[in-house]
């Protein structure tokens, strides 16, 4: 109880991290490591004592330990054997081995130790969070929270984990003669391996809402050390520049590679540009050279398509190269998939389809899959879409499951906690378009994909997974109920093994879904096709499309920013240097299929401005890739048999 009472400070977050790091960070047996875009400390277990501080240092004022508090940690661990532990922080009486408080983790576990008089004859008392598992190459931040009859732990902002004990955390837990010691108990058995960015003490208080507010909940702050949030400081004169920290680092030459969290802070050298870049976790930034800017767009390439071509997929397959699978409208000849060569695309594989709407590329494991997305039943009257999987023998892409769908127009494939998931928009069943869209999960032993959970659907027409943070998220477009296009489109959250109601959108024959990240912003694009509400003489396909951006105080999406457009039915975001765009694809404007798509650019409290009109005929999806010649988009037609890829110019 004196512990606020006296000091006034319940609220103060004591950071004991600091408490064992000297302001500049140099001291032996210390490593400041930068990982990620993140520093943290690794400590040498060669002398585990010197990483220890009195009690009596931050408890000034009263020795008693608070009944209430939160302690937060910021680690990266690194994997380990099933048996062992390693101690994030102890607290040990001065002259005895007697632990009175500690924190610890094994493979898949989070022990909060604690002694206290009142238990166990005096003996040490366990609390623990089981499947709990850090060691997957990425940072967490946890959050331990305790107050009288309750223990919870928070990993990455994410829900809570309480644990129910009968035991109670001591209301008299002395401190006196005693020492903090970071990353071990006073031994070099279970030293602590990993990184450690973050170690907390909070009063009196759950440190949860004071923190969880940012968009990057697995580095979370409530306090660091200084010395981790500086940048480098350039020497004066003519001196190197000198950094405090070692560096996972590597450099990738060839074209350009991934750029996510797991390759932030590695380097890329683009031979062909003579330029070295950086991954910040989300895009590539030039280091050598000045940032490409968007000048205008030339036509590189008239694709001659097997038919219409209602959607494109780009994708690369390592060790083989960059293609392209065009969903085309007619059966026979089907469609087609196409590889880069020698700077164009050139026909590679013809697969029957059925007035096939979309393909979507994805992989599990060494797997590689494309799905196609069939509208029409085939010779024998059996509607099926069908997944491809790709032949490393053969170099092709040959039948590996035939999943029975309803008109489907779109696959999406993702991933939530290293579990695989397609799913599968259903788009009408005869002249019914109320039915269910299903999602299928892989199964690891089978080798197949199983109905996971069906979801009521309306004339669905697109499927855009994303996640923010530990949640993930799955938002169909509902495109018309039978009566009207001016219906509901849902966005679904992951919870407790299923995706349930998270948020619903009015849309207007809603016929696409972009998600995309600018900074620590977030916004989903809507493509809205036709507005059956609206009569003569006025336009149904003149109708805004909508952008809509994460309120995270709100816990929703709210309106950004509307967008007149024709019959829209796709969005694409891309980036050239520093600057972000979105492409619409424009379809008809109620007279014509000849709709110039348009190319808006990011201008920040403007919002997207238009800056490229761009000539298509029944524009019906974008695609953006890069090779290591240049950038490029390339766009489909649903009403002539072309596509063709635009090369992006830049200065």
């Amino acid at each position: 109880m004196c512990f606020g009472a006296v000091s006034g400070v319940d609220l103060r977050p004591l950071d004991i991290l600091s408490e064992v790091v000297p302001v500049n960070g140099v001291k032996s047996g210390i490593r400041m490591i930068q990982i990620q875009g993140a520093r943290g400390f690794q400590f040498s277990a060669m002398r585990p004592r010197f990483l220890s501080f009195p009690a009596s240092r931050i408890f000034i004022y009263c020795d008693i330990f608070p009944e209430e508090f939160s302690i937060v940690v910021t680690l990266k661990a690194f994997p380990m054997q099933s048996k062992r532990n390693e101690y994030i922080f102890t607290v040990l009486e001065e002259n005895s081995d007697t632990l009175l408080l500690g924190l610890r983790y094994s493979r898949n576990k989070i022990h909060f130790i604690f002694w206290s008089r009142e238990l166990s004859n005096g003996w040490q008392t366990r609390v623990t969070f089981r499947d709990v598992f850090l060691a997957d190459n990425q940072w967490h931040t946890l959050v331990l929270a305790v107050t009288k009859g309750s223990f919870s732990l928070t990993v990455d902002c994410s829900i809570p984990t309480d644990v129910i004990t009968d035991a109670v955390f001591p209301t008299s837990l002395t401190l006196t003669g005693s020492r903090f010691y970071v990353g071990s108990r006073r031994r070099r058995k279970g030293f602590f391996t990993g990184l450690l960015r973050q170690l907390v003490l909070l009063p009196g208080s759950d440190a949860t809402s004071r923190m969880c507010t940012g968009m990057n909940f697995n580095l979370a702050v409530l306090s660091i050390p200084k010395i981790l949030q500086d940048l480098p400081v350039k020497p004066a004169g003519n001196g190197l520049l000198k950094y405090p920290y070692e560096a996972d680092m590597k450099v990738t030459l060839g074209s350009r590679p991934p750029c996510t969290k797991s390759e932030s802070g590695q380097f890329w050298f683009n031979a062909a540009q003579k330029g070295l870049f950086i991954c910040n976790g989300d895009k590539w930034i030039s280091l050598l050279e000045v940032e490409e800017r968007l000048d205008y767009l030339e036509e590189y390439q008239s694709l001659a398509t097997n038919s219409e071509t209602m959607g494109i997929e780009v994708f690369v397959i390592p060790a083989v190269g960059l293609f392209a699978a065009t969903a085309n409208r007619y059966t026979p000849p089907g469609s087609a998939i196409y590889k880069w060569t020698d700077e164009k695309f050139v026909a590679y594989q013809n697969i029957p389809t059925y007035q096939a709407q979309s393909w979507k590329f994805f992989t599990i494991g060494k797997k590689i899959f494309l799905a196609v997305a069939n509208f029409e039943a085939n010779e024998r009257g059996q509607e099926f879409s069908v997944i491809y999987k790709w032949n490393y023998r053969k170099e092709k892409f040959t039948v590996y499951q035939r999943i029975n769908t309803y008109s489907a127009r779109d696959w999406e494939a993702f991933v939530i906690d290293g579990e695989a998931f397609l799913a599968v928009a259903n788009h009408r069943k005869g002249n019914n378009h109320n039915i269910d869209s299903v999602i299928y999960r892989w199964n690891a032993r089978t080798g197949l994909f199983e109905a996971n959970q069906t979801i009521p659907t309306s004339g669905a027409y697109d499927w855009e997974f994303f996640s923010i943070g530990p949640y993930s998220f799955l938002v169909v477009a509902n495109t018309f109920n039978g009566t009207s296009t001016t219906i509901n489109s849902h966005i679904y959250i992951w919870l407790s093994g299923a995706f349930q109601l998270f948020q619903s959108i009015l849309t207007f024959g809603a016929a696409d879904w972009e998600v995309f990240q600018i900074q620590d912003r977030v916004f989903l694009a809507l493509a809205n096709s036709y507005d059956s509400t609206i009569v003569a003489p006025n336009n149904s396909f003149a109708i805004n499309s909508s952008i809509y951006e994460l309120n995270i105080t709100a816990q929703m999406f709210v309106k950004f920013q509307d967008i007149l457009t024709y019959s829209a039915v796709d969005w694409e975001f891309f980036s050239v240097g520093e600057d972000n765009f979105l492409v619409v694809a424009n379809s008809f404007d109620g007279v014509t299929f000849a709709v110039n798509s348009i190319i808006y650019r990011w201008q920040g409290y403007e919002g997207f401005v238009a800056v490229h009109h761009l000539p298509t005929f029944g524009c019906r999806d974008w695609e953006a890739f890069t090779t290591a010649a240049g950038s490029y988009l390339m766009y489909s037609s649903a009403k002539e048999p072309l596509s063709r890829v635009l090369k992006l110019k830049t200065f």
